[in-house]
């Protein structure tokens, strides 16, 4: 996976809560199912993977750009490949 390409959020990681200040669960399982450009990776050398960011305001009825989550490559798939 690489910068541009689009994925799909397949699975959603253990462990989110929602809480006074972030809605964090409510968040990711909105973006469930959907396809997003990733915008940032960071490698994760324990895990051999790597984590994503995708831009997901839009899914809050906001512009992309004014929300953004990490998440684990393995909780996604490739649905795109930039060139």
């Amino acid at each position: 996976m690489k910068i541009g390409d689009k994925i799909r959020i397949v699975k959603l990681p253990e462990g989110l809560i929602d809480d006074e200040e972030l809605q964090t669960r409510s968040l990711f399982a909105l973006c469930f199912g959907r396809v997003f450009p990733i915008v940032g990776i960071v490698p994760v050398a324990e895990a051999h993977g790597m984590l994503v960011e995708l831009e997901v305001g839009e899914v809050l009825g906001e512009l992309a750009v004014m929300h953004s989550i990490w998440i684990e490559s393995e909780h996604t798939e490739l649905i795109e490949s930039s060139i």
